[in-house]
């Protein structure tokens, strides 16, 4: 099976590109050549998606699958459906799950609940890009799969102010600074392996009974963003020193976090994961997060100028937590 990933080196695409691999399929990617990832076997076309005048070895070529993990708007969807209608046999865009109706009307999460956030222009282009790959399903036939993925690390720290592809919350908790959760903590998550995710995802690769259908694939562990915190402390070696303030009062003070506190981490989700179990069988997420996050760590230790400290991210988090104290709490 002849695969295109568009992108390919990320946080989720990595351990998605390596399973491909190990099962035996035929995997090029398609990018700028700037990140370099040990990937053995990955046949690279180096050009930028965005730029025509780029893509003249892509044109040679058709697909059983094309991936495209970094398209964000409909113009994006547009080039895509013009570059694959007729060159692939499955074009499989990767959305998000925050997606989904915010505030949500029922916590369980099932593929069928409402795509609707207006509180985050990602999410809202996502939204977008979805409807925009549906109508060419129903109208033209273009053999589109959505898949949605929720808060998925490998490479990154999976929290809500101060991690993901940056180290400054990590960082505070290691030199005694107070951090910040948002609520009181107790709202539920969950947060997936990237491998764990693979396994979900390359099933679906050549599987034509998933076009014409989205799904989410996460793990189903549930815990509290109390507990997350927590359990990176633990793997740090560290006690939090852990002040919860309310989302609203965050984002009042910092509104750059809107997007990831209101529009999506400040709810309690529980995901139903159902439906890849039934389209791939052998779907199973098997690595908790006190696992997980250990080999991020790790891999974090490798080369310490993977530890990005954000100067202004941190100044963001003072400021919330000065506002905060000022308030006699």
């Amino acid at each position: 099976m002849k695969i295109l990933f568009i992108g390919g080196t990320g946080n989720i695409s990595t351990p998605s590109s390596r399973l491909a691999l190990a099962n035996g399929m035929e995997l090029f990617h398609l990018n700028r050549g700037t990140t370099k990832v040990d990937l053995p076997g990955v046949q690279t076309i180096v050009g930028d998606i965005t730029k025509p005048d780029q893509l003249n070895e892509l044109q040679k070529h058709t697909w059983d699958v094309v991936v495209n993990w970094i398209a964000f708007t409909a113009d994006d969807i547009e080039r895509d459906i013009t570059l694959f209608k007729g060159k692939t046999k499955q074009y499989i865009f990767i959305s998000s799950a925050s997606c989904y109706q915010t505030p949500l009307s029922y916590p369980v999460i099932t593929e069928s609940t409402p795509l609707c956030n207006n509180l985050w222009d990602y999410s809202h282009g996502k939204i977008q890009c979805e409807d925009r790959l549906m109508k060419a399903y129903r109208e033209e036939g273009f053999p589109v799969t959505i898949v949605r993925p929720s808060l998925t690390y490998d490479t990154v720290i999976p929290i809500a102010i101060g991690g993901f592809k940056e180290y400054t919350t990590p960082q505070r908790m290691l030199d005694g600074q107070e951090i910040i959760i948002h609520g009181d903590g107790t709202s539920l998550w969950t947060v997936t392996h990237a491998d764990d995710f693979a396994k979900g995802f390359v099933g679906l690769l050549g599987l034509t009974t998933a076009i014409g259908h989205a799904f989410h694939i996460t793990s189903d562990e549930i815990l509290t963003w109390n507990m997350i915190y927590k359990i990176l402390a633990d793997a740090m070696g560290v006690e939090a020193k852990v002040v919860h303030i309310a989302s609203d009062f965050i984002c009042k003070i910092e509104p750059s976090f809107t997007g990831t506190l209101l529009a999506d981490k400040a709810e309690s989700v529980i995901f139903d994961n159902t439906k890849i179990k039934m389209f791939v069988p052998s779907f199973k997420a098997t690595i908790p997060f006190s696992e997980g996050i250990r080999r991020t760590l790790n891999w974090l230790d490798e080369k310490p100028e993977r530890k990005i400290i954000s100067t202004e991210k941190n100044q963001q988090i003072i400021n919330v937590l000065k506002a905060y104290h000022s308030l006699g709490l």
